[in-house]
């Protein structure tokens, strides 16, 4: 059995009993890269001399002590957004092209506490706008099921490298469905942790008030593991949350006897595939036959999710990306005659089209005289998306839906229609609006393309979200088709 269809519980104990060394994972991970990844185009940056490094003294340790990292020896790779000291990170724009951070994330000090070995890092959309990773200012990441069509974003990189077998696990980061979307388009397992669970220090700043890093895994379980080793409060984030970290692996007992789960109509209602509709209708007959019960219910002010989160997000994008200027760091632009002109110049040769296209519109909202109209009302109606899941969650356990209206569209079908592209977000998009936990899991295949499951679950309930994720994941085999390359 390959290693990377193997679950870090297995791999571990393989480790332990020295029937493999972390060597041999890293290996196998450059291996992989080196033979698939000039198809699918997951990698922007490798460290490799250091990986192997840290490999060989991982494996000298292995005998020598009793107690190992959560996730010992486990290759890993990370979303560029997610600041590396002294490995390149760029948020895949050409105005961080030369930028080496000189410290690094918290969620990457806690893979390293874990014992983790840092691989390389991921494509994604530029500064994470965006659900295709087409909007990369280095390289278009490929579905690895079929290399046509595109693997989701902003978090694609992070998806396809775990689809593909390139890392068996990998960080993205979710702002309006970024793990979960491509994790649907993908065939992998991508959670979006409640807001506040995992630290955003380190994390480059798209909306600040909607990111959250999160994992993307071939199984729940191991979801799970990576979940346990980068939660918890961090004094660096003030949005950082001092809520206890439950252990999350003790929730998957596989029983979800007497489970109350709703279904809202319109996640299934126009614009939803009747493929993705039927994997769905299927999904919950599994959880029944499990003994957990289903009703319809309704979430009416998600058809405003939409407009709320653009209008919201590119407020937050606009006075987040002020900071890359030109002058401390980053790309600076060689023809400016004066300060103004260095500011305009560096920043119009720097950034893509969906960038400017989202600070234009977010400066716009924040306008004097808009403000009140757009950025406000937006917020209002946020308030409302989080009531309407409240009332919901007085009720029942968790909710349960399609990740995508559709499996995953070719390259380049919708680059000339930037609303056609946003309204691929438009069922995981409630989910960040309201601050809530959210997992997707494969629940099936359309045309050889794979479909996703998603499971939302209350503030700080992660455990009962990945308690009906692992049961359904037992009870089927989706999660266990792999891509051909």
């Amino acid at each position: 059995m390959p290693l990377f269809d193997q679950k870090l519980s297995e791999l571990k104990a393989s480790l332990h009993k020295k029937e493999i060394t972390v060597s041999d994972l890293v290996d196998e991970s450059y291996k992989r890269i080196q033979a698939v990844d000039g198809k699918v185009n997951a990698f922007l940056a490798l460290d490799e001399e250091k990986a192997r490094a840290y490999a060989k003294e991982l494996d000298e340790a292995i005998g020598t002590r009793d107690e190992f990292g959560l996730l010992f020896g486990m290759p890993i790779g990370l979303k560029d957004n997610i600041v590396t000291k002294n490995l390149r990170t760029t948020a895949a724009s050409k105005i961080l092209e030369n930028f080496d951070p000189i410290y690094d994330a918290t969620v990457v000090q806690h893979l390293q506490k874990a014992e983790a070995v840092t691989i390389g890092k991921l494509n994604m959309d530029e500064f994470a706008m965006g659900s295709s990773t087409e909007n990369s200012g280095y390289k278009v990441t490929k579905n690895p099921w079929n290399l046509e069509t595109v693997p989701g974003g902003s978090s694609g990189g992070s998806a396809a490298a775990v689809a593909a077998r390139e890392v068996p696990f990998a960080l993205g980061s979710d702002t309006g469905g970024s793990v979960r979307q491509p994790a649907a388009y993908t065939g992998v397992v991508g959670l979006k942790p409640t807001y506040g669970r995992v630290s955003r220090f380190g994390l480059i700043a798209f909306a600040s008030s909607l990111d959250q890093i999160g994992p993307l895994t071939t199984s729940v379980e191991d979801n799970a593991f990576l979940l346990q080793a980068i939660s918890g409060v961090d004094p660096m984030d003030s949005t950082s949350a001092n809520v206890e970290v439950p252990d999350f692996l003790s929730a998957l007992t596989g029983d979800v006897k007497g489970l109350k789960i709703a279904v809202p109509k319109e996640y299934l209602g126009e614009g939803v595939n009747e493929e993705v509709k039927q994997s769905v209708l299927d999904a919950l007959k599994v959880l029944e036959g499990q003994g957990a019960t289903w009703e319809e219910v309704s979430l009416p002010h998600s058809k405003y999710a939409l407009a709320t989160y653009y209008l919201l997000s590119s407020s937050e994008a606009s006075a987040n990306l002020a900071r890359f200027d030109g002058v401390r760091y980053g790309y600076r632009s060689d023809n400016a005659k004066n300060l103004i002109e260095l500011y305009k110049q560096s920043r119009s040769e720097g950034f893509g089209d969906e960038v400017k296209r989202r600070i234009m519109l977010g400066t716009f909202a924040l306008s004097s005289g808009y403000y009140d109209a757009y950025y406000k009302k937006a917020q209002q109606v946020r308030t409302l998306i989080k009531k309407d899941f409240e009332d919901v969650f007085e009720k029942y356990d968790v909710i349960v839906g399609p990740t995508t209206p559709t499996p995953a569209f070719k390259v380049g079908e919708k680059t000339d229609d930037p609303l056609t592209m946003y309204a691929n977000d438009i069922l995981t998009i409630p989910v960040n609006l309201a601050g809530v936990p959210g997992i997707s899991v494969p629940c099936g295949f359309s045309n050889g393309l794979p479909l996703g499951l998603q499971i939302i679950g209350k503030h700080f309930d992660e455990s009962t979200v990945y308690r009906v994720a692992h049961a359904f994941e037992q009870a089927t085999d989706h999660h266990k088709a792999k891509p051909e390359l």
